[in-house]
């Protein structure tokens, strides 16, 4: 059965490879403590209000 996790982080200028160095850490971090083997999907999107990026919202799309 799939089953989906969500992540988000917020990105603020000049922060914005550490943020996403975390949030990658955040995501593996929970694949290896919950013993995923199969990962089918993996989304990413950014959040804006009047077209500035405010964050990102990643989905995992997993089977365990």
């Amino acid at each position: 059965m799939a089953k989906v996790k969500t992540f988000t982080s917020p990105l603020k200028i000049f922060h914005v490879h550490n943020e996403l160095m975390t949030l990658d850490k955040e995501v593996n971090e929970f694949l290896q403590a919950n013993k995923i083997k199969n990962v089918v999907s993996v989304s990413d999107c950014t959040t804006s209000t009047e077209g500035g990026t405010m964050g990102i919202i990643r989905v995992v799309t997993y089977e365990d």
